[in-house]
């Protein structure tokens, strides 16, 4: 069986040293000194001023929203999966769409401004499979109305975007740390910011709003993470250098299959001032019924992509449906194909051989 993901995992004894040492001190949550060395050490990879190593990406967003203060409507994308738009709406905001670049995937920041109004606060956006947004086009327009902006880069570990580390734009990034990500801590996300002020309120914010034992802060909620998790984080954070490497060739690999067996499929432009990551191998078909063939004979042979991201988000029963042409073709159009570190090169070949024979007929 081939999925469309597969979890890194480190050598197993790596893991049970971590293990020993929660065991003698017995300290298995609330800070405990593996999250503070992971959040140090994630710190300073991604190049930002704060990290706060929480227990998912969806809390990392309803954070970032509550930290923001983000209410009325928010701006964002109807490309991503659905903890971006749902989080938006569990905070209670309305999520405002807007269509997506037909190259990058990414929100069409040509057309936020015409979507702005006077109950806009916010915009947030996403690094879609990991390719940044047009963060010059959304930073000029969130000076010129005075608007926060979070980027979802639940994709975007590692990425570089002009000249550093892609987490440096905007107000807040948001992280995934799920299994399924290039890295992970089994489940955990992360929340970034280089601004002070945001950082104090985010720190009490995934504490419940602890100020000490017996006083609050203010209202918080609990995005703490375990031991358990930031030792996988560290297990894991060794080899990131690796597992990005890796990822390349494999990426490539596909490139040279797919050209062999005369495919040829979009695939979205990333920006020449990236240094991207990998994270996805998204194809676009020409119609959903090629894909859906490609698809099921996949599957027939236990191969199994995925429709990263489909339905296009405005389709949710509980928001604004709202058309959105160029998302809704793509996410009817795009699938994932699987990509994972120790995916072969043969099975690449496999696969690739099976997409050409369908689009032959």
């Amino acid at each position: 069986m081939i999925n469309v993901a597969k979890s890194f995992l480190p050598p197993f004894e790596t893991y049970t040293e971590y293990l020993k040492g929660i065991w003698e001190r017995g300290h298995l949550t609330n800070h405990g000194p593996l999250v503070n060395e992971l959040e140090e050490k994630l710190r300073d990879y991604l190049g930002v001023k704060h990290f706060f190593f929480v227990n998912n990406g969806t809390i990392a967003l309803q954070i970032a929203i509550r930290a923001l203060d983000l209410k009325g409507e928010i701006i964002t994308t109807p490309f991503s999966y659905v903890a971006t738009t749902s989080s938006i709406v569990w905070e209670q905001a309305e999520p405002v769409f807007v269509d997506i670049d037909p190259e990058t995937f990414t929100i069409d920041a040509a057309k936020i401004e015409e979507s702005i109004t006077e109950r806009t606060t916010g915009i947030l956006a996403t690094h879609v499979y990991g390719i940044p947004c047009n963060t010059v086009e959304i930073e000029r327009i969130a000076a010129k109305f005075n608007l926060k902006v979070i980027y979802d880069a639940a994709h975007a570990f590692g990425v570089q975007h002009r000249g550093k580390g892609v987490m440096n734009f905007g107000d807040i990034s948001t992280l995934s740390f799920h299994a399924t990500k290039l890295f992970h801590t089994v489940e955990g996300g992360g929340i970034t910011t280089n601004d002070d002020d945001v950082a104090h309120r985010i720190a009490y914010m995934r504490n419940f709003g602890h100020k000490g034992q017996e006083d609050f802060w203010g209202m918080g909620i609990n995005g703490k993470s375990s031991e358990f998790h930031a030792a996988m984080g560290l297990c894991v954070f060794p080899y990131i250098n690796e597992i990005l490497e890796t990822r390349k060739e494999l990426s490539q690999y596909y490139e040279t299959c797919l050209a062999e067996n005369g495919i040829k499929l979009q695939r979205p432009i990333i920006t020449l001032d990236t240094n991207y990551n990998y994270s996805y191998y998204p194809v676009v078909f020409e119609t959903e019924k090629q894909l859906l063939a490609v698809r099921d004979a996949l599957n027939a042979a236990y191969i199994y992509p995925r429709r990263y991201f489909y339905p296009s988000l405005n389709k949710l029963v509980y928001v604004n449906n709202r058309s959105m042409e160029v998302a809704e073709s793509v996410a009817a159009r795009v699938i994932c194909l699987p990509l994972y570190h120790d995916l072969s090169k043969e099975n690449i070949r496999r696969i690739c051989s099976i997409i050409g024979d369908i689009l032959k007929y």
